[in-house]
């Protein structure tokens, strides 16, 4: 599963990661590449709202976002999102938005998440596969 940053990185171009993250969707993407519905959505401002470039985008990246939530995605979420709140009154975790818990939650049913943010999943996550470019 792909994460939101990789993407929005390729679709701007970024001069730091964009190249790189295109050649590496590119040698990934005979494994099967998808994107959670939550990246789906933090995806739509690159394309102004434009849901046909967006797609046209994630299809030519090979990356499949029709692949539906579940309630495996949402029992993985709950329980993450607990362990972050209970980890932020004791202190031990620092403030992560509610659309990282979401993508990991969805990553647990798939082989891993593709980002280059681990340190935002790894503390809801522990067992997800996570790979950095």
């Amino acid at each position: 599963m792909v994460d939101t940053c990789l993407l929005i990185d390729v679709a701007e171009a970024d001069p730091t990661y964009g190249i790189s993250f295109a050649q590496l969707l590119d040698r990934l993407r005979t494994e099967g590449l998808i994107v959670c519905p939550v990246s789906y959505v933090e995806l739509s401002p690159v394309f102004d709202g434009d849901v046909k470039a967006q797609q046209e985008f994630l299809y030519h990246a090979c990356v499949d976002w029709r692949e539906p939530w579940t309630e495996t995605d949402t029992r993985a979420s709950a329980i993450a999102w607990n362990r972050h709140v209970v980890g932020r009154r004791t202190g031990t975790a620092r403030k992560r938005p509610l659309a990282d818990v979401l993508i990991g939650g969805f990553a647990m049913r798939f082989q891993g998440l593709l980002t280059r943010n681990p340190a935002d999943f790894r503390p809801s996550f522990p067992q997800l596969t996570i790979q950095t470019p």
